[in-house]
């Protein structure tokens, strides 16, 4: 048996028997409970003011409310835990190292998003210690709900953002072709013949995606009902999103086709964003009904769903004042150096290499010359770039390549590289192709460059397409790769900075393709050497 049961049963002995006891803390306990909150603030406030700072935007803006959800789920199971012996938890000590382990490689990487789940180990690390096990189960939905707070990472937002982004798409105008409207789709550009509608980040889904999910796990934990039914509820909030958002694009689509463009935009426009929220959850309720009817033990569903308080406590109970479990009190002093170290330990400033702008990027290397364009104000925008290149390429002999490059100064706080193989799908191709390719030649600083080779078409038109990461003196293919060493690179030397390098070539009918890889590695090794000045090492 544990100290604090011990005390319970001893005590226990000193009272009558046919009295219930439940445990209360000393005042000076909760002075202990809040040193702990007060270090764990004080070492995380990076990560906690880049959390609050993303609850601004739309899609995490329900973020504000899951604390409270959190400690009302926790405030229904009060009863039961006055009631539990809280016990000494060694795991829960080396939890909340690992937790502050992590928030270290945070610091030392500068990635907001690897401090705030840092944030959250350690919190569960201390619950744990102060808890123990048992206890803690009790409160372990609260907890993992606290998880929906922090933001994707910005790689996994944006392909997922592109994956919805292409789904909604195609089935939105599916909606648009029910009611006889012709409707052409490229990527996720939807073409009404007179009107153009491109289905931007904005209008993946996202925002309706995250609060729904966070709210279809509220929903499954206060359902009364088997756990397969709980786990049902909350998967469906992505197909109900995705269904719900293309049919949201789909009506815009039919508005717009019969009243004109300015259906698509100003308060119309959000307006019918509140409504597909609105239906998504009025869908969570009625699945809910569903599910409640179903199985052995059917309810009607103000059984199934009801949000109660906690039970009271007998009217005659026998006070027990408990003990701080050691493990506890162990976690403070670790708790109060890492605090004291993290202020005193001078901020970590990003190195930001020297380099010369693309502006002066040759336009004339041997025999081909080029020719500067630019990029519209939306993808600009989207892909947040510090510096980039887009120029098209002719030789004499009538090649033609064009050549893009996107540079980020930093890439810590959420602007990062985008990978062609999810942008491209939602500009209209299709990736018939993907593979790897070495170069032969010179290659970069005499190592041999691998590249993504892909071959790609949107109607009759073909590209090949070359690219890679080229990312502080290594040059990638895996964009996941690419990740891991941004965050080493953040860590040990203090750098984020890189970029993508792409080029592409027509594909005419009847063209030899072999011909045009070596065209394409031809040029690579040409341009390998002046990009080495605008992509420092």
């Amino acid at each position: 048996m544990s100290e604090i049961t011990v005390e319970v049963t001893s005590r226990a002995r000193d009272v009558a028997d046919d009295k219930p006891w439940v445990g209360r803390f000393r005042p000076w306990h909760w002075l202990l409970v809040a040193l702990a909150v007060g270090l764990v603030v004080g070492i995380f406030r990076d990560g906690l003011a880049g959390m609050l700072a993303a609850w601004e935007r739309e899609e995490y803006s329900h973020g504000y409310m899951l604390p409270l959800v959190a400690a009302f789920l926790v405030w229904q199971k009060s009863t039961l835990l006055a009631r539990m012996p809280f016990e000494t938890s060694w795991l829960g000590v080396l939890v909340t190292f690992f937790g502050l382990f992590v928030y270290v490689a945070g610091e030392l990487g500068t990635l907001y998003t690897v401090i705030q789940y840092g944030l959250l180990i350690t919190l569960g690390g201390l619950l744990l210690s102060f808890m123990g096990i048992r206890a803690f189960r009790l409160i372990l939905p609260a907890y993992v709900l606290l998880f929906f707070t922090v933001p994707l990472p910005n790689f996994l937002y944006n392909n997922l953002s592109s994956q919805l982004q292409l789904i909604s798409s195609e089935l939105g105008v599916a909606v648009i072709r029910l009611f006889g409207i012709p409707v052409f789709l490229e990527g996720n550009v939807i073409d009404l013949g007179n009107y153009q509608l491109q289905v931007v980040e904005a209008c993946s889904g996202l925002r309706y995606l995250f609060p729904l999910t966070a709210l279809g796990f509220i929903a499954a934990v206060l359902f009364r009902g088997a756990m397969w039914k709980k786990v049902v509820l909350f998967l469906s909030t992505l197909p109900i999103t995705v269904l719900m958002n293309s049919f949201r694009i789909g009506v815009i689509g039919v508005l717009v086709n019969y009243q004109g463009i300015g259906m698509a935009e100003g308060f119309l426009h959000d307006f019918e964003g509140w409504i597909v929220f609105m239906s998504c959850a009025a869908l969570l309720v009625l699945e809910m009904a569903l599910l409640a009817r179903l199985g052995r033990n059917r309810m009607p569903l103000a059984d199934a769903f009801s949000i109660d308080g906690p039970p009271p406590l007998p009217s005659a109970v026998n006070l027990v004042y408990r003990r701080v479990p050691v493990s506890f009190i162990a976690v403070l002093p670790v708790l109060l150096v890492v605090a004291v170290v993290s202020q005193m330990a001078p901020p970590r400033e990003e190195i930001i290499p020297e380099r010369p702008e693309f502006v002066f990027f040759p336009g004339a290397m041997g025999d081909w010359r080029g020719r500067v364009d630019q990029l519209e104000k939306q993808y600009v925008d989207a892909l947040k770039f510090d510096d980039y290149l887009l120029s098209d390429y002719r030789n004499a002999t009538g090649g033609q390549i064009n050549l893009y490059v996107a540079y980020y100064a930093s890439q810590r706080k959420g602007a990062s590289v985008h990978s062609p193989k999810s942008c491209l799908p939602g500009g209209g191709w299709r990736i018939q192709e993907l593979s790897q390719r070495e170069i032969k030649g010179p290659g970069i600083g005499d190592r041999r460059l691998s590249v993504n080779r892909s071959l790609i078409q949107m109607g009759d038109e073909r590209l090949l397409v070359y690219y890679w990461f080229q990312q502080r003196g290594r040059m990638m293919t895996n964009e996941y790769l690419v990740k891991w060493f941004l965050f080493w690179d953040a860590m040990t030397r203090h750098r984020t900075d890189g970029a993508l390098v792409r080029v592409t070539t027509p594909v005419p009918v009847g063209a030899d393709v072999a011909e045009l890889d070596a065209l394409l590695s031809d040029f690579i090794n040409m341009i390998a050497g002046p990009l080495q000045r605008f992509i420092p090492e």
